[in-house]
């Protein structure tokens, strides 16, 4: 029998994946440079209780069998199968698991999770010249590893290295000229060379000028090139208190940008700002979708709650409906705002809706906007993006530090993943809230507790 590459190499490693990092990134195998990769029997097991449903997990469930069963055709799983392209490693479906240190019996339970770190140990017996790595998204599995003297890591393609640095939409410039900043108000259109910037200035980003007691609010208009003054305005009875909210909705109204996310802490108003804002444009839209992730409770399944699915879901989509009655309570009941947003939802043009019911649903002329969209993968969030039709605008609302699911972070997550990714272009704003704007309480929570 003729030695593969995973027995003669000593430099390349071999990486063991987990079940979480397979439903975060389906063809996760494929970006390991040339190392090999091991998938144990036990994740196998445990996607195969993934493929049936509408949640992405279990399309990254399905799409990772059909992935496999691809690359292996008629060869047989448990021996090293080439990876396809000539720089890839190779592949195996890790069978054994006898290792002489048994992890079910350390920790005391036969787990999934135990028999994927037997499986771990017993490739480092195999290849003892090897750097056998195990990669997963769950930390607890992690620190198991490395109590068993297993090296860990997360997987870390697609996260953004430092998120402290992450781009916050807006620049502040100094020492402008009180000259150009007269002129911005006198023409609401200046070139950018009038600044004279010392640092490059994104595309579509907003900018706060300053000299002194005088000041201004703009925005670089990437198609244009020039820089445009920014006007605090009201939109449906919601007027911006700050800055950035005025940023917030300058970015909502502007029909150039098609692409928008806000983030901010809670109480910072993005979810209102960009309901606010869609209302006063449903002329423009046959529809307006505000959409959010379903996050079960305590790591419980929606299918523990009672009452029907209406009743089970209710308790997600009741932030969405708040917001909506806030905006609604801006007017008195006889006013034909207030009853025009009874109206909408009545014939369905305003629609709030847990984001696995618009599947197969058309994006095109619409505006939808995704709530809480942090605790979505970057997969999800490109799948989203990439429905969006003729006329469309999506908009997505979070805080990167508010996760709510296992296996994302603040690094990892779609929203985070998006702001790095797509800064800079020409149909994108991104704009940061950080002035909570709820209650002097609120806010106290929020900065000391």
């Amino acid at each position: 029998m003729a030695k593969t590459k995973s027995t003669t190499s000593k430099e390349s490693k071999i990486f063991v994946l987990d079940t979480s990092v397979i439903l975060y990134a389906h063809n996760s195998i494929m970006n390991f440079a040339e190392h090999d990769v091991a998938i144990p029997i036990t994740v196998l097991e445990e996607i195969d209780q993934f493929k049936k449903g509408n949640d992405t997990k279990n399309f990254e469930a399905r799409e990772f069998i059909r992935l496999i069963d691809g690359l292996v055709k008629d060869h047989l799983l448990h021996n090293w199968n080439r990876l396809n392209g000539a720089s890839k490693g190779m592949f195996k479906v890790q069978m054994e698991y006898d290792s002489k240190i048994d992890a079910t019996e350390i920790f005391g339970d036969d787990k999934p999770d135990h028999r994927i770190l037997n499986a771990t140990l017993k490739l480092a017996e195999e290849h003892p010249k090897r750097k056998v790595i195990l990669v997963t998204k769950d930390i607890n599995l992690r620190l198991k590893a490395k109590s068993l003297g297993i090296i860990a890591e997360d997987y870390t393609t697609g996260k953004i290295k430092n998120v402290n640095s992450l781009y916050t939409g807006r620049f502040e410039l100094l020492d402008i000229s009180p000259d150009v900043i007269n002129q911005l108000y006198e023409n609401n259109s200046i070139p950018l060379e009038l600044l004279e910037a010392e640092i490059p200035i994104l595309k579509n980003a907003y900018l706060i000028l300053k000299n002194g007691n005088k000041s201004a609010l703009a925005f670089y208009h990437a198609a244009t090139g020039n820089v445009e003054l920014v006007e605090k305005r009201s939109v449906y009875g919601i007027k911006p208190r700050n800055a950035e909210q005025a940023f917030a909705i300058h970015a909502m109204l502007h029909p150039d940008i098609r692409l928008v996310s806000l983030t901010g802490v809670a109480g910072t108003g993005k979810t209102l700002l960009a309901l606010a804002s869609s209302l006063e444009q449903k002329k423009e839209f046959r529809q307006i979708y505000l959409a959010r992730p379903i996050v079960p409770l305590s790591n419980k399944d929606i299918g523990f709650l009672p009452g029907d699915i209406k009743s089970k879901l209710n308790p997600y989509m009741e932030p969405l409906w708040d917001n909506l009655k806030f905006i609604q309570n801006q007017f008195h009941e006889a006013d034909k705002e207030f009853q025009k947003i009874t109206d909408m939802v009545n014939a369905e043009k305003l629609m709030i809706t847990p984001l696995a019911y618009i599947r197969g649903r058309s994006l095109s002329n619409i505006i939808f906007i995704v709530d809480e969209a942090q605790n979505l993968t970057p997969h999800e969030v490109k799948t989203i993006i990439s429905r969006a039709g003729e006329n469309t605008k999506v908009v997505f609302t979070g805080d990167i530090h508010q996760i709510d699911t296992p296996y994302l972070d603040s690094q990892s997550n779609g929203l985070s993943y998006l702001i790095d990714k797509v800064k800079d272009h020409d149909l994108y704003a991104h704009v940061t809230l950080e002035k909570g704007e709820r209650s002097e309480l609120a806010n106290l929570a929020n900065e000391l507790l």
